[in-house]
């Protein structure tokens, strides 16, 4: 389940970026989608690890 939860983070923004056409771009979508990306994945780790050593258990 833990590496789930990390592969389904990491394909959902590959797809959404392959996904985003260059006239929906916009320095302001770049600059939020940028925030989102380097605080989701960290605020996600301690539940991806708590999942993990509840499955080694």
């Amino acid at each position: 389940l833990p590496h789930l939860a990390v592969h389904s983070l990491f394909l959902s923004t590959v797809i959404f970026s392959d996904l985003k056409t260059p006239s929906m771009s916009s320095p302001s979508l770049d600059l939020a989608l940028s925030v989102l990306y380097s605080v989701v994945p960290p605020a996600l780790n301690p539940l991806i690890y708590s999942l993990r050593k509840q499955e080694l258990k």
